[in-house]
């Protein structure tokens, strides 16, 4: 009887602790549910003198690294001053961070700390294989990348698909963004695409988008091809993960499956800035608004609505949504239109939105001094507070 009861003692005991256990592991990162696999190389394992090299330099920034993550290794940079405003900037389905080759030393150069890295499956970095290249996985791995950096926070910009991925981790790790988010001709807004997983011999579909991807040159025989498009056809060419990682990302939610994440609560008080190319045909202009509704949507959830986090979130506004329309400019707008782009992106960082919006669509830019200049004629307005201090990573 004695061993009986000593044994319940232990198992009464040990309850606490499994439960301590439970809600430290649910605090943590969610990580890929897959367990991680072998992985195809990056650039980084072509010749020195091939042309992908020559095209997309290893550094053709400085400050490059490699840092070994659970799903393979990641290729980043680090430009402008240590002591720097921190931004990522977040690259797209097909071109890695060679899309803000113009943009990012534009950054730097007006004092903000600026993080480029290539996602998994582009440029450098790894292509873990045995995995879905969904959301949780570039938000996992962009956590991770800060982790290592030790950035408890950075202000956001995200091209193309690299906005729907900001988006996702605005809503995933709020604490880890500061109010600023910027995103730039963002794919997440789309209507239902080709049901890829109907199709169910995937080599089929594999070969089809390479062919695809490879097409640019045979296209246009007599025209050249821009680094971009060339850097494409090289990945394509190369790169025995790229083509796979595409395909996932446009079938795993990564284009148009992102309605939970443009209207989570967590962008109230936030200020977000829309940049998109009025000639883009891949993500056309009206894509904007379709976000800027979204965005102007994010409601605090029901299940939320008596807990204190609930209440919280509550008293935040909506998001502060600008809307920056850039003439002339197709999809590609980072690399051909990157000055008009990088002073949008400079005047929204360093002077703030008005803080009074008239009508209910999206805004165009006003600079602080036109906003302050007619404060005073009108007598109206509010102050934005001033940031916090920055660590910076060692």
């Amino acid at each position: 009887m004695a061993s009986n009861v000593s044994r319940y003692v232990g198992y009464a005991l040990l309850v606490p602790c499994l439960l301590a256990a439970t809600y430290v592991l649910a605090s943590l990162p969610i990580v890929s549910k897959q367990i991680p696999g072998p992985v195809e190389p990056g650039l980084g394992s072509l010749p020195m003198n091939s042309r992908a090299r020559a095209v997309y330099s290893e550094d053709f920034v400085e400050g490059g690294a490699y840092v070994q993550l659970p799903l393979g290794r990641v290729r980043y940079w680090l430009i402008g001053p240590r002591s720097g405003k921190k931004v990522v900037l977040i690259h797209g389905i097909t071109i890695p961070a060679i899309a803000f080759a113009r943009i990012g030393p534009l950054l730097a150069a007006a004092g903000y700390r600026v993080l480029l890295y290539d996602l998994y499956g582009r440029g450098y970095s790894d292509a873990p294989q045995g995995v879905s290249y969904d959301p949780q996985l570039y938000v996992t791995q962009l956590a991770l990348l800060l982790q290592h950096l030790h950035w408890t926070s950075v202000r956001v910009v995200g091209f193309s698909m690299g906005g729907a991925i900001a988006a996702s981790f605005v809503a995933a790790f709020p604490a880890l963004v500061e109010r600023e988010v910027v995103l730039i001709a963002s794919a997440g807004a789309a209507g239902p695409a080709v049901p890829l997983s109907k199709f169910r011999h995937w080599s089929f579909v594999e070969r089809r988008v390479k062919r695809r991807l490879l097409a640019s040159r045979a296209a246009r025989p007599n025209s050249s091809e821009t680094p971009l498009e060339e850097i494409v056809r090289l990945q394509a060419e190369h790169l025995r993960g790229y083509t796979r990682a595409i395909i996932s990302s446009l079938h795993d939610g990564l284009i148009t499956k992102l309605h939970w994440a443009f209207t989570s609560s967590s962008w109230r008080g936030r200020r977000v800035l829309l940049i998109n190319g009025d000639r883009d045909i891949i993500v056309p202009p009206n894509s904007a608004q379709v976000l800027h509704s979204m965005l102007a949507s994010a409601a605090l959830p029901i299940s939320d609505s008596m807990s204190d986090k609930g209440m919280d979130v509550l008293e935040r506004p909506p998001p502060d949504i600008l809307l920056v329309p850039v003439p002339g400019a197709g999809h590609d707008l980072t690399w051909t239109h990157s000055e008009e782009v990088a002073k949008a992106v400079l005047e929204f960082l360093d002077t703030g939105p008005t803080p009074v919006a008239v009508g209910r669509g999206p805004r165009r830019y006003q600079s602080r001094a036109t906003y302050e200049a007619e404060k005073v004629e009108g007598g109206g307005g509010s102050a934005v507070g001033a940031e916090g201090e920055e660590t910076t990573e060692p």
